[in-house]
């Protein structure tokens, strides 16, 4: 336990190192992909908010979710990408290949969908390859291009407000 708050304290600080010399792209071209990662401790309704992407023109083809959980069941399978704290090293890199696959995706648009800060979803956001990333306002402003000011459990406020300023940035 007390080696898992030391290693997370390291992760942390490689994180705000790397966040300082960010430099965002501009990017001009319609959302098409769509990467979606998410904390499952807090927010379960998956389903819910891909059939509100779809409403909004998204299509589920091209979308693709990566799931943190805290703590996965040694025989628990899923459908979807899982990632847990395991999976991430002192060096602030990942050693499940979903997750290094998932990073360098070439998405128009990151959803990250979390709005507690936990390290392996910061990294994720960090080190992904998205062209534009869309999170929460409780989560750092220097990791997401745009956020919203909304918790995780309304997943309906979420996706309207992104798509009312998805439509006005002319990114649909």
């Amino acid at each position: 336990m007390f080696l898992n708050k030391i290693k997370d304290f390291c992760i942390k600080k490689i994180v705000n190192k790397r966040l300082s010399n960010v430099k965002h792209i501009n990017s001009d071209s319609s959302i098409k992909k769509v990467g979606i990662v998410f904390d499952e401790t807090y927010f379960y309704e998956k389903e819910k908010l891909m059939e509100q992407l779809i409403k909004n023109g998204i299509y589920s083809e091209n979308t693709k979710f990566l799931v943190f959980r805290d703590r996965v069941k040694k025989n628990e399978t899923f459908d979807y990408k899982v990632f847990t704290y395991k999976n991430i090293n002192w060096n602030a890199t990942f050693d499940n290949q979903d997750v290094n696959d998932f990073i360098n995706e070439d998405f128009d648009l990151l959803i990250s969908y979390y709005d507690i800060e936990k390290t392996p979803l910061l990294v994720v956001t960090n080190r992904s390859k998205a062209k534009f990333k869309v999170g929460f306002s409780s989560i750092d402003n220097r990791l997401n291009h745009f956020m919203i000011d909304t918790n995780a459990e309304n997943y309906v406020v979420f996706i309207n407000e992104l798509f009312k300023y998805l439509k006005i940035l002319n990114k649909l």
